[in-house]
């Protein structure tokens, strides 16, 4: 597929896709409120526990055992089971529509990444419906069996157990758990490479790969990092990231995230040319001491000249007169 193509595809797909990513992070927020306003708080029943110790008393002092928390849950909860149940509903529509989201980001990065596997769509597909039946099979089997106990005969502590896990309840938490391993797989794949060609964020790539992470281990059970990530997806979408849109999505092609290496080297670039640099002088070599001497000598003064002396007479020369002659005519006329 080249690069003209793939952005056709994806201008008249992204509309979709950002529906999609949109009432998924919705559905999943309303299914959570709606399941936890439906149902008591924790602490509502803790006058009613009843430990060991004081059933083992009164069964021997023959008198009935009185029903314990989990009893109160139940009947409070099946006395009221449309509000869990319509979450239930909400979540599980929600986790479904999380695939048409993650297929359209599939089908972006994998035009600019062929080497992407097929297996992701794949664990996307099988993960979504999973994970979404699953849990919608769990917590609705559960909240029916709530309901049949508050006319149950039997409200003991270990009746209510029952009536909380049936078989489907059970069935479903298998499905549910498998399917999230495999959805789970599929956001680290799919985000982790379209971070790499440059469709998502550095932010949005690792918090995808949180996200993944989260389906398989117990860190967010409600959703709420995945509500916060469709969410911030789907403005991806339709071009309303608040840092402005990834440089992938406009030229069709993969545009790697720098390195950390290549941003020092960009910042030191900018600074390099916002203040101008000054080239070190070469070093120059030492001078010989004969020319350094030379030129030494060039640099003292010359000294101004001097008036000639008169030179002596040589005695050699013709016209002058020795003075051990002039002693002998002294000495003749004596």
């Amino acid at each position: 597929m080249t690069p003209q193509e793939a952005l056709a595809w994806e201008a008249r797909y992204r509309t979709r896709a950002a529906i999609a990513a949109f009432a998924a992070a919705v559905l999943t927020l309303l299914g959570v409120l709606l399941t936890t306003v439906g149902q008591p708080s924790s602490g509502q029943f803790d006058d009613r526990i009843v430990t060991v110790v004081d059933a083992m008393r009164r069964t021997a002092d023959g008198q009935p055992v009185p029903p314990g928390r989990l009893s109160a849950y139940a009947v409070d909860v099946g006395q009221h089971p449309t509000l869990p149940i319509a979450g239930a509903v909400l979540y599980a529509l929600g986790s479904m529509a999380i695939f048409f989201a993650m297929a359209y980001l599939f089908r972006a990065t994998r035009a600019r990444r062929p080497n992407l596997p097929q297996a992701a769509l794949i664990l996307a597909a099988v993960g979504a419906v999973g994970y979404a039946i699953g849990r919608g099979v769990s917590e609705i089997a559960r909240y029916l069996g709530a309901a049949d106990f508050v006319n149950a005969a039997d409200k003991s502590n270990s009746a209510a157990a029952d009536a909380l896990s049936p078989s489907a309840t059970l069935v479903g938490q298998v499905i549910w758990q498998a399917s999230g391993l495999a959805l789970g797989f599929a956001f680290i794949l799919i985000g982790l490479n379209a971070m790499r060609v440059g469709l998502l964020t550095r932010f949005m790539g690792v918090l995808a790969i949180i996200v993944g992470v989260t389906f398989v281990l117990p860190l967010d059970q409600q959703g709420i990092i995945r509500i916060f990530w469709l969410a911030a997806l789907g403005l991806l979408f339709i071009g309303r990231w608040p840092s402005g849109t990834p440089k992938a999505w406009a030229t069709g092609e993969a545009e790697p995230w720098p390195t950390q290496q290549q941003l020092r080297e960009q910042r030191d670039a900018a600074r390099a040319g916002r203040e101008p640099s000054k080239a070190p002088e070469p070093a120059s070599e030492p001078e010989p001491v004969p020319a350094r001497a030379a030129r030494t000598e060039q640099r003292k003064p010359t000294p101004a000249p001097t008036a000639p002396t008169p030179r002596r007479p040589d005695a050699a020369s013709p016209g002058t007169t020795h003075p051990s002659s002039k002693k002998k005519k002294r000495k003749r006329r004596t």
